[in-house]
């Protein structure tokens, strides 16, 4: 089990969120995301912004991805 912040998936805060793959994680950090769409969350709805910049540009986008993704794999195990 591995252990990423919000902020470390390009979020707003420092929720915490465990799981044994990225693939886990991506979908507990877009879960968090809704609901901080919901809440209207001032500070994550910047950050939504700056996201919908970035998906503009698909190459950008899969870099970024894939460098979260390194990310999260060299971590070290919770």
């Amino acid at each position: 089990m591995k252990t990423m912040t919000c902020q470390q998936l390009g979020g707003a805060c420092n929720k915490a969120f465990h799981a044994n793959s990225f693939d886990e994680i991506a979908q507990q950090s877009k879960q968090h995301g809704k609901e901080m769409f919901q809440k209207q969350d001032q500070a994550h709805l910047d950050e939504m912004v700056k996201m919908e910049l970035l998906m503009k540009h698909p190459a950008a986008m899969v870099q970024w991805y894939q460098d979260k993704k390194n990310q999260f794999e060299s971590l070290p195990e919770d």
